[in-house]
């Protein structure tokens, strides 16, 4: 199936490792090309170039407030042209309740929740009829996840959000979508199983709980968020579609 990408520019967040990155790469293999974005310049740098001629890497903080501006011109003088944004955000740190500081919830605040209103804002403002804003957010938005405490706090705002935004931009013919991983195979999940007293046998306990029992792979992933993206999916916004294997049973 010919999903419409090719020589379509777009800026993915966080695409220096995990979810980002997966969707980075099927966006530049069904011929789109984008600028990749991470908080460290050797990391963007590698990712960009491992990428290919078709993606360009900016070093940027998802909380700098001239961070998108940046990102969406470079897109223009790179390639021409701005067509979507992905916005994927590393997690914040884990924690309980009684664990997590003020300082951890206003960093995660400006850069979780602020950063991705911000670069949806500006993208909104230059995108045309056809345009794509898609957040990766987490399966915390239907229910909590224990031990993530702020996550739960600041996702499903920004779901809400994202719904409101479909919802002012579809007279404009821009599209507003969000992705809410489950358990897929990343290093930061790895690094979260990794914080119980056996790693495996939290792995072994999750994977029963999924219908498909096994983590999802990143580039399972990555060809959904593509699919989003694309003209393909040109009739979906406003839409919270899990990729969970069949965890969440909800409509």
């Amino acid at each position: 199936m010919d999903l419409g990408l090719k020589d379509r520019v777009y800026v993915v967040t966080g695409a220096t490792r995990g979810l980002g990155n997966a969707a980075a790469r099927e966006l530049v293999a069904d011929g789109a090309k984008v600028v990749v974005t991470g908080r460290d310049e050797k990391s963007v740098a590698e990712a960009a170039s491992a990428l290919g001629p078709d993606a360009v890497g900016v070093a940027a903080d998802n909380a700098d407030p001239e961070a998108a501006g940046r990102l969406i011109a470079t897109a223009r003088e790179r390639f021409g042209r701005f067509d979507g944004v992905l916005i994927s955000v590393g997690g914040p740190p884990p924690g309980f309740v009684a664990d997590t500081t003020d300082e951890q919830w206003q960093s995660a605040f400006e850069s979780v929740f602020l950063g991705a209103v911000r670069l949806a804002r500006t993208a909104a403002a230059e995108l045309a009829d056809g345009g794509v804003i898609g957040f990766v957010l987490s399966g915390s938005v239907h229910e909590p996840i224990p031990g993530l405490t702020i996550s739960n706090g600041l996702r499903p705002g920004l779901a809400g959000f994202a719904k409101s935004l479909a919802d002012e931009l579809g007279p404009r013919g821009i599209r507003v979508v969000g992705l809410l991983p489950g358990r897929i195979d990343t290093d930061r999940v790895r690094e979260l199983d990794g914080l119980s007293a056996d790693p495996e046998a939290t792995r072994t306990a999750a994977e029963s709980r999924i219908p498909l029992r096994r983590y999802g792979a990143p580039e399972e992933f990555g060809r959904v968020s593509a699919f989003l993206l694309s003209p393909a999916a040109s009739y979906l916004t406003g839409v919270m579609l899990p990729v969970d294997g069949g965890v969440r049973h909800g409509f």
